[in-house]
């Protein structure tokens, strides 16, 4: 009967061979990452964060302006009223 499954000596296992870790990253290396990281942050920082202070600074002009009762293009006339007036003085 076990002439009959042909066995033999089992063969060996193979094993999934790991990996080797990659060397540690050298200090400069890591200085690198970090700012490489950091300059990353800063420019999303700073695509949010331009546009809402201009928008603020936006909304805070139009607010001072219904506040005093007034319009841009009103102080504007004003304004060169004012230079025309001083311009004669000189």
């Amino acid at each position: 009967m076990t002439g009959d499954a042909q066995e033999d000596t089992l063969a060996p296992v193979d094993r999934p061979v790991q990996p080797a870790r990659p060397p540690k990253p050298t200090r400069r290396e890591e200085r690198r990452r970090r700012r490489k990281a950091r300059r990353r942050g800063e420019e999303i920082l700073a695509w949010v964060l331009v546009p809402l202070i201009l928008l603020g600074l936006y909304w805070g002009v139009t607010a001072g302006f219904e506040v005093m009762g007034t319009t841009p293009g009103t102080v504007w006339d004003q304004l060169m009223q004012v230079k025309t007036a001083l311009q004669k003085k000189a």
